[in-house]
């Protein structure tokens, strides 16, 4: 089977007038740079990679730029070379000084690599998590570049690892078909909707039977108390209440912050501080515990995770599942994590990411970190409709995915009608 053609659409969805995904930074249109590609006989693959409106426009021309790596390569010599074909879009010669391994060149890499990955799944009829769940513990290492990190996990512990944990997989498997995943919600506090709505929100949603919901903060910390205010008396002194700063903060203030905010006892702080602050990160640690720091969302790659993993810098690990040079990266980062014990608990929240990370949370239960201890998926409410294959949540759990595939691939319709900038939505 080869792979005879990649198409990019430059998808954006208008939520920014309502408020939805407001943070401290951020007020955008939830955009999606949207890959497919096709092959000589029929099966096609779907990756995206997420952004915020203005500027997609620059990951599409990316994926273009990249997507001769990939047009002509018979499917098969791909799974075959995992890190030479990963390598060749990551590291190209002639774009990697505008990375390297980082930014609109990592983010378009991630939107490729997953349609491949999606691709092989679906050619194998098995949804992602189980498609990754099945592959072997020396398949797994193959597909993992391990430049830059054996200082940390090298291919031999990766190995032992994966062996170890794969006592108990039919249990926990059992657990999660009856179950389902342990997630929470962050629709209930954008950082730009009203106080009524907050409180609207936040009693829907415990209606809803979450016990776990994220709040942005990084306004004017007054405001930041009377909402955490709102929904710690709406949600109940058992519930799990996690804050969002979205890097907002310098590393003092993140510390002054969240004394201000420790009554109302949160869970976890995430992005405190500027993502590429590793020493930064492990100084707010230490002075906000037991409060744990949480980040991830926007980590440029796996030598950055290694870094905050070695210097005690989190608590929970939010990899990304296309911010990253996808799944042969985020592998190498779920790998990280077990060997240092910290939970992973991946970002989602745009549009399309539940679906990516769904996927990645079960595959790391099964075969990569074995517990559900500290685990939980990010789940907001917004364009799932746009989905083939959208998430499916249960009393604040995610439902497995049962259909082929990476569950990414967007509806015919919704590309034609939000595509930028001549789609209906926008013309």
């Amino acid at each position: 089977m080869r792979i005879v053609a990649v198409d990019v659409h430059d998808v954006r969805f208008p939520t920014a007038a309502a408020g939805d995904g407001s943070d401290a930074i951020n007020r955008g249109d939830y955009s999606a740079t949207y890959v497919r590609v096709r092959t000589d006989s029929g099966p096609t693959g779907s990756g995206l990679t997420f952004t915020n409106g203005r500027g997609n426009e620059i990951t599409c021309a990316a994926v273009r730029a990249l997507a001769h790596h990939v047009v002509g390569r018979d499917l098969d010599d791909l799974a075959a070379h995992q890190v030479e074909f990963w390598r060749s879009i990551t590291a190209d010669p002639q774009l990697r000084w505008i990375g390297p391994e980082k930014g609109v060149i990592a983010m378009a890499a991630g939107a490729l690599v997953n349609a491949v990955w999606d691709l092989r799944a679906r050619v194998a009829g098995k949804p992602m998590w189980r498609f990754l769940a099945e592959l072997t513990a020396e398949e797994l290492v193959a597909s993992i570049d391990f430049h830059h990190i054996t200082d940390a996990i090298t291919p031999e512990e990766a190995l032992a690892l994966l062996e170890k944990q794969a006592a108990g997989y039919e249990e926990r498997l059992a657990l999660l078909e009856k179950d389902g995943f342990p997630s929470y919600t962050t629709s209930v506090g954008w950082l730009g909707y009203p106080d009524e709505k907050v409180r609207e929100l936040t009693r829907t949603a415990v209606a809803e039977g979450w016990r776990a919901v994220k709040m942005k903060v990084g306004g004017p910390i007054a405001d930041d108390v009377r909402r955490a205010e709102i929904i710690r008396s709406e949600i109940g002194p058992d519930a799990l209440l996690m804050m969002d700063a979205n890097q907002v903060w310098d590393v003092d203030e993140a510390i002054a912050n969240m004394a201000r905010l420790r009554p109302f006892d949160p869970y976890w702080i995430e992005e405190p501080t500027h993502a590429d602050d590793v020493l930064g990160h492990a100084r707010i640690a230490r002075n906000v515990a037991p409060i744990r720091v949480a980040t991830g969302e926007v980590a440029a790659n796996r030598v950055i995770f290694k870094q905050l993993l070695q210097a005690d810098a989190i608590g929970v690990c939010q990899v990304d599942a296309c911010r990253v040079a996808g799944v042969n990266e985020v592998l190498s980062i779920l790998l990280l994590a077990a060997k240092y014990g910290v939970p992973v608990c991946p970002h989602a929240g745009g549009v399309g990411l539940c679906e990516y990370v769904q996927h990645l949370a079960i595959f790391d239960f099964l075969r990569v970190g074995g517990s559900l201890d500290g685990r939980m998926v990010e789940y907001v409410d917004h364009l799932h409709e746009h989905f083939t294959d959208p998430v499916r949540t249960r009393n604040g759990r995610y439902l497995l995915p049962t259909r082929p595939g990476y569950s990414v691939e967007l509806k015919p319709e919704s590309i034609k009608q939000f595509s930028f900038p001549d789609g209906p939505a926008w013309a």
